[in-house]
């Protein structure tokens, strides 16, 4: 009888500490969980970043916490801390390409190349972002179409970030025949491009003569605009140097090539 007490007993010990050893683990790792969320609220990490971080705390946590209970009444951790790791060397294996996303989503979250509302170009789509998950980012294109591009393939790949700045420079090109008036021309597209109310003073428009073309004259022509009024002044000031372009007499010509023939050695054939 005594030794079945003292078995009763020494179980008994053991399930109150290991039941004293979840109680008191689990207040730790909620305090924890949230002090850990206090310092990413005050280093700015976006709220996504900061949610999913402390599941996966909370979660890691408290299989310490498992382990070390289990470690109280007498079970063998190690062979199970093994089966875990292999599991979750297998779970990696398997879901590869889905660490790889949520590793580049942490990223994006942390390094922020954009933000919601930025038109961007960057995993082979543009669009503008509307959100930012842990394994994808959904953008909009400009016909309305959704596209979900995984996070992996938008951080392997270059990003281009057309909302960054607040200005952007428009670069066109526009030729004009070698009988026109070069300087005509020249004076046309600056009285247009100065004078739109869009373009900035400063930096100063460049308008100047680039290439010698095989059938024009090229001037490039790049002003500054805010970033919001890209392509609508873009489309404007293409359309207001065409029409003025015409009401002067000045010409856009398209590629040509002149064919001459020799009359002298025709004839000489057909004699033949």
């Amino acid at each position: 009888m005594e030794a079945t007490g003292s078995v009763v007993g020494f179980w008994l010990t053991n399930i109150f500490f290991a039941a004293l050893i979840v109680f008191v683990g689990r207040v730790v790792v909620k305090w924890l969980v949230k002090l850990s969320r206090k310092l990413m609220v005050r280093a700015d990490i976006d709220p996504i970043l900061i949610n999913f971080l402390s599941v996966i705390a909370n979660a890691v946590l408290m299989l310490f916490v498992l382990i070390a209970a289990l470690d109280q009444l007498g079970v063998d951790t190690t062979s199970m801390i093994a089966v875990l790791g292999a599991a979750g060397l297998a779970v990696g294996l398997a879901l590869k390409d889905s660490l790889q996303n949520f590793a580049a989503g942490v990223m994006l979250i942390m390094f922020r190349p954009f933000k919601i509302g930025d038109f961007v170009e960057a995993g082979g789509s543009m669009g503008i972002i509307e959100h930012i998950s842990i394994f994808n980012t959904i953008m909009k294109t400009g016909d309305n179409r959704e596209v979900i591009v995984p996070n992996g393939l938008i951080y392997s790949d270059t990003i281009t970030n057309y909302s960054a700045r607040d200005t952007r420079r428009i670069d066109m090109t526009f030729g004009i025949g070698y009988d026109d008036d070069l300087l005509k021309a020249k004076n046309l597209i600056t009285e247009i491009v100065t004078g739109h109310e869009k373009v900035m003073a400063d930096p100063e428009p460049v308008i100047r003569v680039s290439e010698l073309a095989d059938s024009s004259v090229n001037f490039d022509v790049r002003p500054w605009v805010s970033a919001g009024d890209f392509w609508p002044v873009r489309s404007e000031l293409i359309e207001q140097i065409k029409l003025k372009f015409d009401e002067n007499g000045i010409s856009i010509p398209y590629p040509q090539m002149d064919v001459h023939l020799n009359k002298l050695e025709a004839n000489n054939a057909d004699q033949n």
